[in-house]
């Protein structure tokens, strides 16, 4: 989970109209806490929300430091500079790592940190024409390419170039080194800095499990973790208060979870845990069903089945008050609005 502020550990291409409950109707959900946020936004017919969930995280902490009150920052500028440090990661291990379109938040905090940051409307990373990005077989092209330069030595030193020139055919031409932002010029890492105040260590990211020591920093197990990120584990009870206090506080979450297990409800706009087999109408889920008490061995038990797995990051920007509930919520920018 990250904080603003703070990453949380637990990413899937879900393709949904958006939707929203910032306002949901008064006999469900009552709004107690809603933090800034940007737009809801469609990451299209990308596997990218990792991208978007985090940048909408910086988004937010731009507008809460004042820095800028309506940043709308480039998500596929990020997403390009993290595809090519997946191709370097998988070079250097000469094939025997993951590459896709899979990550998590903390690569988009390198790569900001690294290459900066810039506005929408100076690179959308999207051909002419395009009205939503559309990666469906940039991965797959990607890929081969690098698996076809892998079978020969020594590999070419220029290979980054066509690397690059192969992202321009789905992503439009290279961003530029600089750009006009208000009447002023600026290289992305200045953009990042001077403009939207970023500082990755302004970031903090934290899970809790029980298969490494709580208070310990560790390299959470999963697929899309390319970048070998650690997370900081405490308790769970600490993991939510944490979540909690930090929303109270004007603050807001990234958080990774799993959309596919039998509680999440896309299109009625709920995360739910509960106590039966599943929810009696996905589409109108009621936010007050019976749920699970969920412990820390149960949720442990659920991440070494590979029940609960690596799903889909989002952005809890508020706190709601149903019925029988307590939740967190977003307008969600791919397409859900979601309480946990």
């Amino acid at each position: 989970m990250a904080f603003a502020g703070l990453l949380a550990g637990f990413t899937a291409v879900a393709q949904e109209t958006p939707r929203s409950i910032a306002n949901p109707p008064a006999q469900e959900f009552t709004v107690i806490k809603n933090n800034a946020a940007t737009a809801v936004k469609n990451q299209g017919m990308t596997g990218t929300c990792w991208c978007f969930s985090t940048v909408s995280l910086i988004e937010s902490q731009c507008i809460k430091n004042g820095a800028d009150a309506k940043p709308d920052l480039s998500e596929m500028f990020v997403v390009r500079n993290v595809y090519l440090m997946k191709a370097r990661n998988y070079v250097k291990r000469q094939g025997a790592a993951q590459f896709g379109e899979g990550g998590l938040g903390h690569d988009v905090l390198v790569a900001a940190g690294k290459y900066g940051l810039m506005p929408e409307s100076v690179y959308s990373g999207r051909l002419p024409g395009q009205q939503l990005p559309d990666h469906s077989k940039m991965a797959d092209t990607l890929k081969k390419f690098l698996d076809a330069m892998l079978t020969h030595r020594p590999i070419d030193p220029q290979w980054e170039q066509s690397f690059s020139s192969l992202m321009d055919q789905y992503m439009g031409a290279a961003p530029p080194a600089k750009f006009e932002y208000n009447g002023k010029s600026y290289t992305p890492q200045e953009y990042a800095k001077q403009v939207v105040k970023f500082d990755p260590a302004d970031y903090v990211s934290l899970t809790s499990f029980t298969h490494h020591p709580v208070y310990s920093s560790f390299v959470l197990e999963l697929p899309d973790n390319h970048m070998n990120g650690s997370f900081y584990n405490v308790s769970l009870d600490e993991l939510i208060g944490a979540t909690w206090t930090a929303v109270q506080k004007g603050y807001t979450v990234m958080w990774d979870a799993d959309v596919s297990n039998k509680g999440f409800a896309h299109q009625g706009g709920y995360a739910l845990s509960p106590r039966y087999d599943s929810l009696w109408d996905r589409k109108h889920p009621s936010p007050n069903v019976q749920e699970v008490t969920v412990t820390p061995e149960y949720r442990q038990e659920l991440f070494e089945k590979l029940v609960t797995q690596d799903d889909h990051l989002m952005h809890i920007t508020g706190i709601g008050k149903g019925r029988m509930i307590n939740a967190f919520y977003r307008e969600e920018f791919l397409g859900y609005g979601v309480c946990v």
